[in-house]
């Protein structure tokens, strides 16, 4: 039986699925929330329907989370995203650069505001979120991605902050191009040998909600590879 739960949104995606694995191989309870057309939890884990854009729907998810007793929730991994480029600043219509600080900010934002209050009751636990190389070493075409993913990390530096005296921890991993299906079809003739597989950056994550990370609040982790 497992002894601990790990909340994963985005678990249903490409670096969700391998994400979602990882924990299970280690012995939790994995919950992982998604629209109901949002695609299929991973084997193993628990899915429960809920909309992350909306406050009802994190703390539906992070009911379920709680729900078993002897598996508290002790990790929360915020993995919902999305990208998008388009044209420079001038050519960005407002209402695309809204949707990317949306998509990006307002679920990690929502899940974990929701989950806190159980971490600090249990005086341990840990959020990991994911930013992108691009918060740090933006490129053109992208100002609403970059600045959402930096928006993301700064978030997290301030929840590590806020709470490293109550017992939660707080870090962050930055990709660059993660080798998945739908990143090599929208690249088809990139070098996808200098990708990050999935699978290593799982690793990572997992890692960071261990108590092997116990030190560790307020990390940004490169996660690059050869990309």
């Amino acid at each position: 039986m497992a002894e601990r739960t790990a909340l994963v949104t985005g678990g249903t995606g490409g670096l969700g699925g391998a994400v979602t694995a990882a924990f299970l191989k280690a012995g939790w309870r994995v919950v992982v929330p998604a629209r109901e057309s949002g695609g299929t939890a991973p084997p193993g884990s628990i899915h429960v329907a809920a909309d992350l854009l909306e406050p009802s729907g994190a703390a539906r998810a992070v009911e379920a989370a709680v729900s078993e007793p002897a598996a508290p929730l002790r990790a929360v991994v915020n993995l919902v995203g999305g990208y998008a480029s388009g044209g420079l600043v001038h050519e960005t219509p407002v209402e695309e650069f809204d949707r990317m600080l949306r998509l990006n900010l307002r679920p990690t934002y929502l899940v974990t505001q929701a989950a806190l209050p159980h971490l600090v009751a249990a005086g341990d636990g840990a959020v990991v979120c994911v930013s992108a190389r691009a918060a740090l070493a933006p490129f053109p075409g992208a100002a609403g991605y970059a600045t959402a993913k930096a928006a993301v990390l700064a978030f997290a530096n301030a929840v590590a902050v806020e709470y490293r005296q109550r017992g939660v921890r707080c870090n962050t991993v930055l990709p660059s191009v993660i080798d998945t299906a739908a990143n090599r079809a929208a690249q088809p003739d990139a070098d996808h040998r200098r990708w990050v597989p999935p699978a290593e950056i799982a690793a990572v994550i997992r890692f960071l909600a261990s108590d092997e990370s116990a030190p560790t609040t307020g990390a940004s982790i490169p996660v690059y590879g050869q990309a």
